[in-house]
């Protein structure tokens, strides 16, 4: 009998990351469009955990199955302080950014900042599981990439930025990367999986 969890997030790309391996390992990956009840959460968290957790707290008060909550932050080479993404990715000047927006703004900042059409960025990501009540944390960063302002003809929903960002190892576009290609790279998502395994 496959094993249940919430993915607290309606981000389809987020979903597609993680969902055909956990249904390899007998889980079923739930999300925001499967529940009844929706709530507006406030990721108020100084860092991409306390964000996490806030919505795998909020979320787990409305299932009886394990929670998982996932956010991420970035950061961008050489690019001043006042205009790092930080936990804002999607947020500029207090406006949230569809994915067009977004592809427009970091190309920008490509072009503002990168050297040789280049701008060189380190993502962290931060994920809280709740089961029971008792909470775990993990968290990983991924920095063998970088931005150019020139767009793959393939986005992802939810995940634009991969449109314009090159795996340095295999000199692909993230969106253009394969399965097994991800499988075999030094920074994969085995190690999350792994996590989710050992906590549900």
């Amino acid at each position: 009998m496959m094993k249940q969890i919430l993915f607290a997030t309606s981000n389809p790309s987020k979903v597609k990351r993680f969902a055909q391996s956990l249904k390899e390992k007998g889980i079923e990956l739930l999300t925001l469009k499967d529940l009844k009840s929706k709530i507006e959460v406030e990721e108020n968290g100084k860092n991409a955990i306390e964000n996490a957790l806030i919505k795998a707290r909020a979320y787990s008060k409305l299932v009886d199955i394990p929670v998982l909550a996932m956010d991420d932050n970035l950061y961008l080479e050489k690019v001043p302080d006042d205009k790092q993404p930080g936990m804002y990715v999607r947020r500029v000047n207090d406006k949230r950014l569809t994915d067009e927006e977004m592809i427009e703004h970091y190309t920008k900042l490509v072009r503002d900042y990168g050297v040789d059409g280049k701008l060189p960025c380190r993502w962290i990501y931060g994920i809280a599981l709740i089961k029971n009540g008792e909470e775990k944390t993990y968290i990983w960063s991924e920095d063998d990439l970088y931005m150019v302002d020139k767009i793959s003809t393939k986005i992802n929903p939810g995940y634009p930025l991969g449109a314009i960002s090159i795996n340095k190892n295999l000199n692909k576009y993230c969106t253009e990367i394969t399965d097994e290609e991800k499988a075999n790279l030094p920074e994969n998502d085995f190690g999350v999986i792994d996590f989710i395994c050992e906590n549900i």
